[in-house]
């Protein structure tokens, strides 16, 4: 019986200890109900939810966006002034370059005509391109069109247009450097784009100078149009045109060819090919009054015909 007892009472503090250790935990819970913010529960959804940053992003992207809803996206902007195209201009916007009225912009902004834009802290001016501020160039082979790392003692072709037109220049589907003729330069960052689209579905003509004459075969697989990477080149006609001692030129209509295609085209059929000049793109012709090296504005009716759907007669407006 001693022994029974002496059991029973060294099993007590054991289920002492059980007891108060059941009312710390009836306390814990108690504080808990008391504080959710504490739980553990509400910690795996906070966590599960992964709001936090994104609902910060979201509210810095909706700042300086929500100010001008009605005003044009900063990227757009800075592209019709020529600044930058829209994808670098984007590219500034991330790194976190451009700023408008102080605050730094994000992707989406909106921005006013009297909005004050800075890029690295220097004041972009809001000065309005003309409509239509675009250019023909008749560009000699070999010419730069930018001036290069190492400046030769003549100047680059895009620094003798004006600076009024615009910050920079962009040029519409060049030629190669050592190949010339018609160039269309632009300092409209959206027409640019426009322009580079419409370019590549209308039919080019190039004047082609090669070291000896072109048989049948080579003719005709010159209009076969195969190219080195297996692409195909539209080429609507190939005829010759006249020539002096061993050169030849030939004249040659493609669809959206670009005039390393063009040289490709005739060295693949063994050709020696020493010139490549693009003379016309679309209805544009290269103005053979302009002297090699200079250029002349186009008009508004000539912009509209390069811009044109195929097929419509009626010119788009700008």
């Amino acid at each position: 019986m001693a022994a029974r007892g002496r059991k029973r009472s060294a099993g007590g503090p054991r289920a002492a200890s059980r007891g108060r250790q059941s009312s710390r935990n009836e306390g814990a819970r108690s504080r808990d109900d008391a504080h959710p913010r504490a739980t553990g529960t509400h910690s795996r959804g906070k966590a599960r939810s992964g709001d936090g940053k994104r609902s910060h992003d979201d509210t810095r992207a909706t700042g300086t966006a929500a100010a001008h809803p009605d005003g044009e996206r900063l990227q757009k902007v800075l592209a019709r002034l020529g600044v930058a195209s829209r994808r670098e201009a984007e590219e500034w916007i991330r790194a976190g370059r451009l700023t408008v009225n102080g605050d730094v912009a994000v992707l989406g902004t909106r921005v006013g005509r009297s909005d004050h834009l800075r890029l690295d802290g220097r004041l972009i001016h809001r000065h309005e391109i003309a409509a239509g501020q675009v250019y023909l160039c008749h560009r000699s082979p070999g010419e730069n069109l930018r001036t290069p790392e190492e400046p030769s003692e003549h100047t680059a072709l895009l620094e003798r247009l004006p600076a009024r037109a615009g910050n920079r220049f962009i040029t519409v589907s060049p030629m190669p450097r050592i190949d010339g003729g018609l160039e269309i330069v632009t300092s409209d960052g959206e027409l640019a784009a426009r322009l580079q689209r419409a370019v590549h579905g209308l039919a080019s003509e190039f004047s082609v100078r090669v070291r000896g004459e072109l048989g049948e075969p080579q003719l005709k697989a010159v209009l076969e149009g195969t190219l080195d990477r297996g692409d195909r080149l539209q080429v609507e006609s190939c005829e010759p045109g006249g020539g002096e001692a061993a050169n030849r030129w030939y004249t040659l209509v493609a669809r959206g060819g670009s005039g390393k295609d063009v040289r490709q085209l005739f060295e693949r059929q063994g050709a020696l090919v020493s010139r490549v000049l693009r003379t016309r793109v679309g209805t544009l012709e290269l103005d053979r009054r302009l002297s090699r090296g200079q250029f002349r504005p186009l008009t508004k009716d000539e912009i509209a015909s390069l811009l044109a759907p195929p097929g419509e007669a009626a010119a788009e407006q700008l």
